[in-house]
């Protein structure tokens, strides 16, 4: 049998103990390298990251400016405008090359002038695949034109409805501005009633229609748009009228959305006879102003002997006196003078008239 050593044991002790050492040691610095390593690839990998983004941002902003270069040329007058705006305010809204613009309006003759509206003159253009639209040129170097120009990008680009003009593209030229919409081939509703035809393009099913189609316009910037958008210089010349007569409300220049917003600075705008009384007597602005109609209406309408003479003598002999009286029980609530009494949009888009009487 081996004789038992102590202090063999002892010394296998403190060298097993030693190695135990050891090994924490290198399982230690293994951590701290591995940490480091990570934390480097983490940094490198943002750093990556950053480079990236902003070699995106420059590409971006590089490209931007290449189809500015393309498209139009920048004027002085445009530095006045909040670019950050302008980029949120379009939207989707197409950039369109300005010769585009100039050669399908044959450099904006006046055979190609289809009528004036707000600020600016609206023209045909006719584009190298046969399509024609509608090119409104407003001349930008007064604050008013600039915001109308602004305004009615932003708000246009935001709105899908078919009774609302649907924008197409817009361009700057020099201290131009340029919005471009779909063709609206029968005009305005004012041009049909009061030009050369005199109204005699529309019988009294087109007119009821028109007037519902501009109820639902309505109803759609008043009701589901958030905020609510008052267009403040609703009139005949303002409603197109697509190929089959279909109305869209047009020229947003002047409209607004929550007229509770910035309310002191709001300048009083619209036309004298077609805005709500209350808005020109006291600056109060709400959906319910823009169902007013001329006032001198109410004695007419509310007269049943009265009423039929002041029918348009085209369409007089032809409607049925039953549907009149109805059309104009509606009409009077519009034009009540206390506008909570007045219905909202809705309402008048759900009354149900007959219509089929020519």
């Amino acid at each position: 049998m081996a004789a038992f050593s102590p202090g063999a044991e002892l010394e296998m002790g403190i060298k097993d103990q030693q190695k135990h050492e050891e090994l924490h040691k290198k399982i230690i610095l293994l951590l701290i390298v591995a940490c480091s390593v990570l934390v480097v690839i983490v940094f490198l990998s943002l750093l990556c990251c950053f480079i990236y983004y902003r070699k995106s941002c420059q590409k971006k902003k590089a490209a931007y400016c290449s189809d500015v270069e393309k498209g139009l040329s920048l004027a002085p007058f445009f530095g006045k405008f909040s670019s950050s705006r302008m980029v949120s305010n379009k939207g989707s809204v197409t950039l369109i090359d300005y010769k585009i613009l100039e050669k399908g309006t044959n450099n904006f003759e006046d055979d190609k002038l289809l009528g004036k509206g707000g600020f600016g003159l609206v023209y045909k253009a006719v584009l190298e695949d046969d399509s024609s639209i509608a090119v409104k040129k407003l001349d930008c170097a007064t604050d008013d034109a600039q915001r109308e120009f602004e305004n009615e990008l932003g708000l246009l680009s935001k709105f899908q409805h078919p009774n609302i003009i649907s924008i197409v593209g817009y361009s700057v030229h020099e201290e131009m501005g340029f919005i471009i919409y779909e063709l609206m081939p029968n005009g305005s509703l004012e041009d049909l009633l009061h030009g050369t035809s005199r109204g005699s393009s529309l019988n009294w099913h087109s007119r009821l229609k028109i007037a519902l189609d501009t109820a639902r316009g309505l109803e759609y910037l008043h009701e589901f748009c958030k905020p609510a958008v008052i267009h403040r210089d609703l009139k005949s010349s303002n409603i197109l009228l697509d190929a089959n007569f279909n109305a869209k409300l047009s020229d947003f220049g002047l409209a607004v959305a929550d007229s509770s917003h910035n309310k002191s600075k709001l300048k009083l705008s619209g036309t004298v006879g077609y805005v709500a009384p209350e808005y020109l007597l006291d600056e109060k602005l709400a959906p319910a102003h823009c169902r007013s109609i001329v006032t001198w209406a109410m004695p007419q309408l509310t007269n049943r002997a009265v009423l039929p003479t002041i029918v348009d003598p085209v369409i007089r002999d032809s409607v049925d006196e039953k549907y009149l009286f109805q059309v104009a029980a509606v009409a009077i609530l519009c034009i009540q003078p206390e506008p909570s009494y007045r219905p909202p949009h809705n309402r008048c888009c759900a009354f149900s008239c007959p219509t089929s009487s020519s």
